[in-house]
């Protein structure tokens, strides 16, 4: 397929793998979060690196670590994303996957203000208003939840942090991940190799066990390697539009699958939020259409 008629399919497959992944993390319920986080980081690493040989990018990584500068970026980076990959799969461990789709729903609200604030991007009245109804419906998930939805916010934070670092950072998408992980994967075998000392299963109990772990880095580089092929393809309006499948999916698995509870609050909260989403996408696809005739 060319480049633009596989660009959705690629963006939708990205889009619904992270949506159902509180399912697999869901599965490695016999780790604690943060060893699931370092097999993660290990295993993606272990992907990454012959991917990243094949396409003879592998120069490219060691010129973007050469520099105290560069490398400083990179690491920044790959703490923001363990970081939010750690607070992700604690969540979903702990009951708060709704939690989560909220930060996710966030994201791209905070990313508009981001740009604004350390890039001078200029928003429109209409960006502007989806963002003051996003702020109401977070507002609303204080009684919700009975007090500050901290685990939306720092998700939120987190991933759009991760995406102004990563502008800083001097390598591209598969180069860039690759750096971030070389960097991380010392702590994340330094935790597994502290674990196996003080007795405990870093590979669980069975041989089931042990291939959830090793899947972890497929349920990292298959969604990424789709987004950054949809990324290349598409315009940004598409993909900014399309994004919004893994909050949904992840709302509904964390509401229909695994029951948390969705009260009055909630449910007005979710509301706003979709609503902000709607303004979102009527304002990107108008801007869209309206470029040709300009």
């Amino acid at each position: 397929m060319s480049g633009s008629r596989s660009g959705v399919p690629s963006a939708i497959a990205a889009f619904i793998l992270w949506g159902l992944l509180p399912v697999f993390w869901k599965s490695l319920h016999f780790l604690a979060p943060v060893s699931i986080i370092a097999h993660r980081t290990l295993w993606a690493l272990v992907l990454l690196l012959p991917l990243l040989a094949w396409h003879r990018q592998l120069p490219v990584v060691g010129r973007g670590l050469a520099s105290w500068r560069g490398a400083g970026w990179l690491l920044l980076s790959g703490g923001l994303l363990a970081s939010n990959w750690l607070l992700y799969v604690w969540a979903t461990l702990n009951g708060r996957i709704l939690e989560g789709a909220l930060g996710y729903y966030l994201n791209p609200f905070l990313n508009m203000l981001f740009g604004a604030w350390f890039f001078g991007e200029r928003q429109s009245r209409r960006q502007l208003v989806a963002v003051g109804v996003a702020l109401a419906g977070v507002a609303c998930q204080f009684p919700a939840v009975k007090g500050l939805p901290w685990v939306a916010l720092v998700l939120a934070l987190t991933f759009a942090l991760y995406a102004v670092v990563r502008k800083k950072a001097p390598l591209g998408t598969l180069a860039g991940l690759t750096a971030e992980t070389s960097l991380i994967a010392p702590l994340a075998l330094g935790w597994l190799l502290w674990q196996d000392h003080q007795g405990a299963e870093v590979f669980g109990g069975s041989g089931i066990h042990a291939l959830l772990i090793v899947a972890t880095g497929l349920a990292t580089a298959i969604p990424l390697l789709c987004f950054g092929h949809a990324a290349r393809t598409l315009p940004l309006t598409t993909l900014g539009i399309l994004q919004f499948i893994a909050p949904t999916l992840q709302f509904l698995v964390g509401w229909a699958f695994y029951g948390e509870p969705m009260n009055a609050l909630r449910l007005v909260s979710f509301g706003l939020i979709w609503t902000a989403v709607a303004i979102y996408a009527a304002d990107a696809l108008s801007r869209r259409n309206a470029k040709p005739a300009a």
